[in-house]
């Protein structure tokens, strides 16, 4: 899988154009998400970053993700379809297109412009401190493969 930068003028404004191939009409070619559930998951990613809106796990429960998640999402091999979410993730009510879509945007530009000495040995919420290169991969892959998901 290619990891582009997403801290790139360039590489945000492919996203962009992706997302804004989005309509509520999208149908994903996998999973359980409408376009509108699949837009909030993707937000809960930053709003992890941007937000105090989730409580931050300790202890045990931190040490365990740690261990058995942080290689799969800051790592360099693709998402698989169908793949179990953390439950933060899960969004299953229904969400509203327009809003969410707006709202990823601007996270997508916000991270752009922060740039990569924003993110660099930045706390993660569940994995300690992450490299920029690490934030990229974790940002990237995950929209792209959420973005693949529903063919754009």
């Amino acid at each position: 899988m290619v990891i582009k930068d997403c801290f790139s003028p360039e590489v945000s404004t492919e996203l962009v154009s992706r997302i804004n191939q989005l309509s509520p009409e999208s149908k994903g070619h996998w999973g359980k998400m409408n376009v509108g559930q699949m837009l909030a998951h993707c937000n809960v990613a930053y709003d992890l970053v941007y937000t105090d809106k989730y409580p931050k796990p300790k202890g045990l429960k931190k040490f365990f993700i740690k261990l058995f998640a942080k290689k799969v999402v800051t790592g360099p091999k693709p998402y698989k379809r169908n793949s179990p979410t953390a439950p933060v993730f899960l969004i299953t009510d229904e969400r509203e297109f327009e809003s969410e879509k707006k709202k990823l945007l601007e996270h997508v530009e916000k991270t752009q412009k922060l740039g990569t000495s924003y993110f660099n040995n930045r706390e993660s919420h569940a994995f300690g401190p992450l490299t920029s290169t690490e934030w990229n991969t974790l940002f990237y892959k995950h929209i792209d493969h959420h973005l693949q998901q529903f063919g754009v």
